[in-house]
């Protein structure tokens, strides 16, 4: 029997490579707005973060997610962020 493949993504701050349902994906829509992809289908630039405290703590810090989608993010989001994994 074949077995299934799991969707692996990067985590674009530890660059760590996991299976898809172990991180957060992060949209920048079409209209330019921030949204957490709960659906993981949402049209729009997106970037994954592992579902870790300091992986987002240091994401809000160093704004690499900021330079990933082009665009600023607020603060809501991170703290969005940090409810949900907790």
């Amino acid at each position: 029997m074949k077995t299934k493949k799991i969707p692996m993504r990067t985590c674009v701050i530890s660059k760590e490579k996991l299976e898809k349902k172990e991180l957060i994906r992060i949209v920048r829509t079409p209209e330019g707005e921030i949204i957490i992809d709960d659906t993981m289908k949402s049209n729009g630039r997106g970037a994954y973060l592992k579902k870790d405290t300091d992986v987002i703590e240091k994401a809000r810090k160093s704004k690499a997610l900021e330079r990933h989608l082009e665009v600023k993010i607020p603060d809501e989001i991170y703290d969005k962020l940090l409810t949900k994994i907790n």
